[in-house]
């Protein structure tokens, strides 16, 4: 039975902890070259640097972010049924698009930048960093290709690697261009009287890391596509299919493939700009400086910079889970759609929950810990405030997934848009009305995700028929977590008040995984089979036995 299930659900679990363990990797990465950068930037370079990158992400929707997806499922598609001759006449399409769309946007958005940072997010000095991230976005159009094509043909390894060596140039890069842009420019801020010069400068240099970390990426994935270029002839001169699509079908489908998904993706995170735009408008005619409203965008963006680590995980597991989702809902197998959608909601639960009791208990000192040299009182209100959205958007990011392997493309367009508006409402009460400034616009991205949540669920009820368990997916991951959360809690108040420092923090964080795995465990969390699915499960199963953590009552 364990090697039936393990077949069925390992290797979509094992490409999505490859995908996922990548993903973790990079946003550790993440925290620990914004250290650094952010004592280099500071809050005002740090606001600049995410207005730009809200702009950026967008911009990147539009051209390139769908286009791994898109690829992903047309090129999984076309293997299920062996046709690997279309399988490539896809990835040659693709190819042509990401060129065009790519270059088209990179253009628009460097000659656009002053006028989207002035007329559109309120804060001119932005345009710096924005000029500097355009090129890249031709850059991960290619590299969207490439990363789509190795997943639908069922490895994630190149698209991890790649990941991680991105990350790696990225953070070297943005930290040396952080700090030599910013001499340059407190120079000219001294020069031309204007001292946010030197933030936008700062925040432009951090930048550059981006666009030189996506270079890196592209060269290692045209490097691993060579590689696999002989196996490919092999192979598409093993293929007897009869049936060739013509390129302007192939095209045809990409365009519907892709214009759903990057409608429901650019209204999924259009919020942010609207929300920084929003902002920075409201505040600013409340009295509030450019200088006042970008600091306080630094300290949001410190918050984001946590919350996508554990989000990471649900963006990796619903990108591993499509192609498989695809094979399965085209070959009609019902049961394997359902334990599909079921392993990927639960495994982000698992991760998800924890993350945000985790966050909710300890944000100062996780905070603290990462930037000492700033007052982070307010974060960790925003922490306290914003963390159960962190559960929200990871149970979204996943739905989104699976509705588009389901072939329901535009319902998270439908629900991502009807989110948004009750989103903008909340948000312009909240700050109007309330005047809750910053905490606004926290509690606007509870209603978000929220809804999305409802609305997605409800959707794959009616595609499939699949309704999410509750007690293992969220019931024990839930009381796991809140006994995790006590523990760790106390662990830091206690060594707080005799040590003190990053050490309290980090024996607080080290009791919680441990006291966490513990629970789950024992509470039957995770089954034997499900352990034996990971990778080396084997060996955890012996580990868990000798420390009597599995409960034998579960299976």
């Amino acid at each position: 039975m364990a090697k039936k299930k393990q077949s069925k659900g390992g290797g979509f679990l094992a490409q999505g902890i490859i995908l996922a363990s990548a993903g973790i990797i990079t946003k550790i990465i993440g925290f620990i070259y914004r250290i650094p950068m952010l004592n280099f930037m500071g809050l005002d370079g740090q606001g600049y640097y995410d207005i730009a990158f809200q702009v950026y992400t967008i911009a990147l929707t539009i051209s390139s972010y769908s286009l791994p997806l898109a690829v992903s499922k047309l090129v999984s598609a076309r293997m299920a049924k062996g046709e690997r001759k279309n399988a490539y006449r896809v990835f040659k399409a693709a190819m042509l698009f990401a060129f065009v769309a790519g270059g088209l946007i990179t253009l628009v958005v460097l000659l656009g930048a002053d006028t989207i940072a002035t007329n559109i997010m309120g804060a001119k000095l932005s345009s710096y960093a924005l000029k500097v991230l355009a090129p890249g976005l031709l850059i991960v159009s290619i590299m969207g290709v490439l990363r789509g094509y190795f997943q639908g043909l069922g490895t994630m390894i190149p698209t991890a690697l790649s990941q991680i060596l991105e990350q790696i140039v990225n953070a070297v890069v943005s930290v040396v261009g952080a700090a030599m842009l910013l001499k340059y420019g407190e120079s000219v801020a001294k020069t031309q009287g204007n001292e946010l010069l030197a933030a936008a400068y700062s925040s432009a240099g951090g930048t550059l890391g981006t666009v030189a970390g996506a270079l890196m990426g592209l060269v290692f994935l045209g490097f691993s596509y060579c590689a696999y270029k002989s196996i490919q002839k092999k192979q598409l001169r093993m293929d007897r299919s009869k049936h060739t699509e013509d390129y302007k079908t192939i095209f045809k489908l990409l365009l519907l493939t892709i214009a759903p998904v990057i409608l429901s993706t650019t209204v999924y995170n259009l919020s942010n700009v609207v929300d920084s735009a929003m902002f920075n408008k409201i505040m600013t005619a409340q009295g509030f400086s450019e200088k006042e409203c970008v600091t306080l965008l630094g300290k949001l963006g410190q918050y984001y910079t946590l919350f996508n680590v554990p989000l990471a995980v649900a963006n990796a597991l619903g990108s591993s889970m499509i192609p498989g989702l695809v094979r399965a809902y085209e070959s009609h197998e019902r049961k394997l759609v359902h334990n599909r959608i079921y392993m990927a909601a639960r495994y982000t639960m698992l991760i998800a929950i924890p993350s945000a009791v985790g966050f909710f208990v300890l944000g100062e000192p996780i905070m603290n810990f990462i930037w000492p040299s700033v007052d982070n009182s307010m974060q960790n209100m925003i922490w306290k405030i914003g963390a159960i959205s962190l559960i929200f958007y990871s149970l979204s990011t996943i739905t989104n997934a699976v509705l588009q392997g389901l072939n329901r493309m535009m319902k998270p367009v439908k629900n991502a848009t009807v989110s948004l508006i009750l989103h903008l409402v909340s948000l312009f009460i909240m700050m109007v009305v309330f005047k809750w400034g910053l905490y606004a616009v926290i509690v606007s991205k509870i209603v978000f995700s929220f809804s999305m949540c409802i609305m997605n669920s409800h959707d794959i009820r009616e595609a499939c028929g699949y309704v999410q368990e509750r007690q293992r997916t969220f019931v024990i991951p839930g009381i796991a977590a809140g006994i995790m959360g006590i523990a760790a809690y106390l662990a830091h108040l206690v060594l707080d008040i005799f040590v003190g420092g990053r050490f309290a923090t980090l024996v607080a964080l080290f009791t919680a995984v441990i006291v966490y795995a513990v629970c789950l465990l024992k509470m039957g969390g995770l089954t034997e089979d499900e352990l034996l699915s990971m990778p080396k499960g084997a060996t955890l199963i012996s580990i868990c036995r000798k420390l009597h953590l599995l409960n034998d009552s579960a299976y």
